[in-house]
């Protein structure tokens, strides 16, 4: 038996605390607030601010751990390198969970060192240097603070009375307390996908079918596997992928996100740990879920091989308000459906647009996959979140 620290305890670090009591490990879950989904579910947890490195490495010795999973971007993630020296294991990396909780730093990886594909962009620390970023790369562009997660933060500048609206928006939906922003400019992508690379200590990198997704205001709507992509920029997307998730090291499942245009494939953003998306291989459109990958590249364990089994698709269950004791109506009628299935995530609280939940629907592998997200959409509809 492993002891896990996850740092981090949403959705998705409670199916992967699910996968690893599966599998006999013991995992302490932390977040900043009481009652996370991941501390529900795991063996025990912390409450700490994660940006107070005091507060790390006080839990460190307290526990210490074999493995520190980190799943969200606020983190004091610089104290990395020295728990990897004290000889535990961090995953991916140091390297990988230092470099990709910042997009400052895994967009100059991606296109300055490696010379990956991506869009035009530049940084920005104030409204006036937004104001001149935005100039050099041009309107329409998208605004995104260094440090968020699901959206948060991010807009798309429009028109020039957008940019002071842009950039308070950013700060306030910044997590950690780097205030500063990547401008990029707007490509015109016919589509964008997930495509879950999975790095082995003792293996070949591998790869999961390409995950297609739709997204608003900067968060994940549905998700569906397999996306529809051409033999070529399928191989460049994983080449792309290979090469990053070399280039920062370890072992684990990384979420790589790209853009696909007509002018080729862009590499956009970089996870170093399953991926909203990824909730689709919840309904078992793969041998393995990617929390379940992610879990045995960590370990060490041979993963002879990804397979798909299904077509899928995941449908998001949102909040419309704030509730201190959330609620769920439609249970009945989303499990009556057939090639269903849901999970109710159990946030403690509510607020506009959070996602509580998700729906799962699956099908045979000659299912147009049109037909499945239409059906998760549709059942997602029928749950609605009520407050007090």
């Amino acid at each position: 038996m492993k002891k896990i620290l996850l740092l981090g305890s949403g959705e998705l670090g409670k199916e992967f605390v699910i996968a690893a009591q599966r599998i006999g490990q013991y995992v302490i879950a932390v977040d900043s607030y009481e009652n996370a989904p991941a501390m529900q579910v795991a063996h025990a947890y912390e409450v700490i601010n994660m940006l107070d490195g005091a507060e790390l490495d006080r839990i460190v010795a307290k526990h210490q751990p074999d493995y520190i999973v980190p799943e969200i971007e606020a983190i004091r993630t610089e104290r990395f390198y020295d728990y990897e020296a004290q000889g535990i294991t961090v995953v991916p990396s140091a390297k990988a969970a230092n470099f990709t909780m910042n997009r400052k730093a895994i967009r100059d990886l991606a296109a300055k060192e490696l010379g990956l594909k991506t869009a035009a962009y530049r940084y920005a620390t104030s409204a006036t240097e937004l104001r001149d970023a935005v100039a050099e790369v041009g309107i329409p562009c998208v605004v995104k603070p260094l440090m968020s997660s699901s959206g948060k933060g991010q807009s798309t500048i429009k028109s020039p009375d957008d940019i002071d609206k842009a950039w308070q928006y950013a700060v306030e939906g910044s997590r950690g307390d780097v205030v500063e922003v990547i401008v990029e400019a707007f490509v015109k992508f016919n589509s964008e996908i997930t495509l879950l690379t999975v790095t082995q200590k003792n293996g070949p990198t591998l790869f999961c079918a390409p995950i297609g997704h739709r997204q608003e205001r900067g968060d994940y709507q549905e998700s569906w596997q397999p996306a529809l992509v051409s033999d070529k920029d399928l191989y460049v997307a994983q080449d792309m992928g290979e090469k990053v998730t070399e280039a920062l090291g370890g072992a684990g499942l990384f979420g790589v996100e790209f853009f696909l245009a007509d002018d080729g494939v862009y590499f956009s953003e970089l996870s170093p740990r399953p991926h909203d998306t990824g909730m689709v291989t919840l309904a078992g459109t793969q041998n393995f879920s990617e929390f379940e990958l992610h879990l045995r590249a960590i370990l060490g364990l041979p993963i002879a091989g990804i397979t798909l089994e299904k077509v899928g698709a995941s449908a998001v269950i949102l909040a419309s308000g704030n509730s201190e004791k959330p609620a769920y109506d439609g249970i009945e009628a989303i499990a009556s459906l057939p090639k269903t299935d849901f999970r109710i995530f159990g946030k403690p609280t509510t607020r506009p647009y959070r996602r509580m939940g998700v729906a799962l629907v699956s099908d045979t592998l000659d299912t147009p996959v049109e037909e499945v997200i239409e059906k998760a959409k549709a059942a997602a509809a029928l749950v609605t979140v009520i407050g007090d």
